[in-house]
């Protein structure tokens, strides 16, 4: 399947047709997707009516954009003018805002064609897109895994190649962890980077929208076009966005990279990860991390360290406590932002004998399981006599993150981990709450210090499913970490494909 940057030039210096490509694309969806569920929504039409708009525009001498006439998905819980947003959930199903978030005003401005809209756990609540109310999602490389989650949808549309690019939101993980599920690149940037004006928020002081791509180079280039300032998004940063791309063949050499002892130490297995060298910093390693996925990042580290680059341990002793903190705070944050949903405003409205229960039952109906149960949880954090002893402590716990980090990025230029815990896991495999939540571990942290991190392929674990290391940078790092992404993919072992024989139907179309 041909890059985002290979398209956008075909169609740019007119050796192909927008209108052609997106056909292409329409018909790998139609075929393959009723497998998959990466979709919600398909915007054939609307998508065929830009296209156009995009040849036109090349016939007559014009520039369309760095992402001209390249089919892009939008996860579910992006506002977009006209079309369904209803973050996989009863409760605004159906419902089409009256506006364009800011993300997609800018991948349409940059000439992207949006080509539907993803699937998700609801309200982006959950690690493997189980938790929709309109159906699981299937990972491409196995159908009877998950392709992780919360943007699950959006990852599974790049890895079956439904779509050059999409983007999702990460909350604590939900773009980063899908990613290494799929075996694509993902971008969580640096908090404020990237405007969440119409994004339904979750957890507003975690939200953040990135990139999905299947290369390094083209998450950059999308990350640079949503990049920037928006004075309708009261936490955007003020800062110039520089030139990502640029950053992907400086090479690391001379780089400091940090291998963060507590998330490589033993695997579930029972395989210890290899011991800190003498001086190098050691932690409290936390269980459940996967062998395999610890070997891949030793491998990566090394490959770094061939390339020119400083390796050595680091310890950052907050992230042990980082789960904890972020399902207190999170959810006392999804608390609040869901209260909006009582029937009255909009979206999903059951009657009742009164306004009360009116309320009760709307809730009721409108929200699923998983849901309900943050939205307790939350609740009861938040509750007199309780909020100083769990969301106050967990406020105390991000700042001990914040600073951890920081010390780390004394000594270190970026900080290496694993992505997910494990490879893709089975349907059903993880219903326990703690153990779904686990699935985080790694991803977390970076959410709870706001810095930027991205998972980049880089081989396989058990069954030959695809592992992600991620790279993990400080606040504005955004450039050094594509740096060393960009080093990992050329060191990285060859991904076998996603197995789309398994998937009913063919297109015909050219890969």
């Amino acid at each position: 399947m041909s890059t985002a940057r290979a398209i956008a030039g075909d169609i740019r210096s007119g050796a192909q047709r927008a209108a052609d490509v997106l056909e292409e694309y329409l018909g790998r969806i139609e075929a393959h997707d009723g497998d998959v569920h990466a979709f919600n929504t398909v915007t054939a039409e609307q998508a065929r009516a830009a296209a156009a708009a995009i040849d036109a525009a090349v016939d007559e001498g014009r520039d369309p954009g760095p992402l001209a006439g390249v089919p892009v998905a939008f996860k579910d819980n992006l506002c977009t003018r006209g079309v369904a947003t209803t973050c996989s959930s009863r409760m605004l199903e159906g419902w089409q805002p009256p506006y364009d978030a800011t993300v997609v005003q800018a991948m349409t401005a940059a000439g992207a064609v949006m080509i539907g809209k993803t699937n998700l756990d609801e309200f982006a609540m959950g690690s493997s897109t189980e938790h929709s109310a309109f159906g699981p999602t299937r990972n491409p490389y196995d159908l009877a895994r998950v392709p992780g989650g919360s943007s699950g949808g959006s990852a599974a549309a790049v890895a079956a190649g439904f779509a050059p690019l999409a983007l999702g939101s990460d909350t604590g993980g939900s773009i980063r962890q899908p990613a290494s599920l799929c075996g694509i690149v993902g971008i969580k940037p640096t908090y404020g980077r990237v405007s969440r004006y119409g994004l339904v928020a979750f957890a507003s002081s975690f939200d953040q929208i990135g990139p999905f791509a299947t290369d390094v180079a083209d998450a950059a280039l999308t990350l640079g076009v949503i990049s920037g300032h928006d004075p309708a998004d009261s936490t955007s940063i003020p800062s110039a966005v520089p030139d990502f791309e640029a950053a992907l063949g400086r090479g690391v050499e001379g780089l400091r990279v940090g291998v963060v002892s507590e998330l490589t130490g033993r695997g579930s297995n029972g395989a210890a990860a290899a011991g800190p060298a003498p001086g190098d910093a050691a932690g409290d390693v936390l269980d459940g991390i996967d062998a395999d996925v610890t070997e891949r990042v030793l491998e990566a580290a090394d490959a770094l360290a061939d390339a020119g680059a400083t390796v050595g341990r680091v310890s950052v002793p907050a992230v042990t406590y980082g789960l904890t903190a972020y399902y207190l705070i999170a959810p006392a944050e999804a608390s609040s932002n869901l209260a909006r949903y009582d029937g009255t405003r909009y979206g999903l409205r059951v009657e009742g004998a009164d306004v009360e229960e009116m309320n009760r039952l709307t809730r009721r109906v409108g929200f699923g399981d998983e849901v309900k149960a943050r939205i307790m949880l939350g609740t009861f954090a938040l509750s007199a006599g309780y909020y100083d002893a769990y969301y106050g402590k967990a406020q105390r716990v991000r700042m001990l993150t914040r600073r951890d980090f920081d010390a780390a990025y004394a000594d270190f230029d970026v900080l290496l981990s694993p992505t997910s815990p494990c490879v893709a896991f089975r349907f059903g495999e993880r219903a326990d709450p703690m153990t779904m939540y686990r699935c985080d571990t790694c991803t977390i942290p970076s959410n709870l210090s706001g810095d930027p991190a991205m998972s980049v392929p880089f081989g396989t674990g058990a069954e030959d499913l695809p592992v992600g290391v991620q790279v993990m940078a400080p606040a504005l790092g955004e450039e050094t970490m594509l740096t060393v992404a960009a080093a990992l993919e050329r060191a990285a072992p060859p991904l076998p494909k996603p197995p789309l024989a398994r998937m009913t139907g063919s297109t015909g179309a050219r890969s």
